[in-house]
């Protein structure tokens, strides 16, 4: 399969991974950040919460410390994303660099709002109005079965994939349902494909988004 040329213009781009856990979300934005990079783009790589070091603190408490109250979880996930956002996003693409980020608002809707059953259209606001309102370019959804995620994670659990198979299987009805709303923001993988091909389809849909052929 043909490469796109190295004048694939994309500064300023602002890509999100999202799905559930175990689907491979980090591995991709690798894989396409080192493609980018290859074609002569500047690419941020990063993640929520963690990406700052206020967002590992964060990450520390929401995903490793002892119980949170939901609402409390939730305001943690959104306060690490306006700091993210505020600090190292939005002066990224001020740039014209490639943004990519392995979790973004969609998954504060899916976990908080679904899955801890906070409401969905409540969380969406919380994180709109911390984002500034910045929606990704292109959010690419890896589907990926809860039981099979569970499998690939091993032993190894967080807190939030320690929750339970009806917990991660409303997390992934939400994510479908966001992607079903807005069909071309997102691009919809099946996380069951062996990482070459889930990396071909990505390539595919970054390069019409800059009007190169493959």
């Amino acid at each position: 399969m043909s490469q796109p040329e190295p004048s694939l213009s994309l500064g300023g781009v602002f890509i999100a991974f999202e799905g559930g856990d175990g689907a491979g979300k980090s591995t991709q934005a690798q894989l396409l950040s080192a493609w980018l990079e290859e074609l002569g783009h500047t690419v941020v790589v990063t993640r929520e919460p963690g990406g700052t070091p206020f967002g590992r603190t964060v990450r520390e408490l929401v995903l490793h410390g002892d119980h949170v109250a939901p609402r409390a979880e939730a305001l943690l996930f959104a306060a690490d994303r306006a700091h993210h956002v505020e600090t190292l996003i939005l002066p990224a693409l001020a740039r014209g660099e490639v943004v990519i980020t392995d979790r973004y608002v969609d998954s504060s809707i899916a976990y908080q709002g679904a899955g801890r059953d906070l409401g969905v259209d409540e969380v969406r606001e919380l994180n709109v109005w911390a984002t500034g309102g910045l929606v990704p370019t292109l959010t690419v959804l890896i589907d990926l079965p809860a039981d099979v995620g569970r499998a690939r994670r091993g032993g190894v659990h967080d807190r939030l994939e320690s929750e339970s198979a009806d917990f991660h299987g409303a997390v992934r009805v939400l994510f479908l349902a966001l992607a079903d709303a807005d069909p071309d923001r997102y691009l919809v993988v099946d996380g069951e494909l062996p990482p070459e091909q889930v990396r071909e389809r990505v390539r595919v849909r970054v390069a019409m988004m800059a009007g190169v052929g493959r």
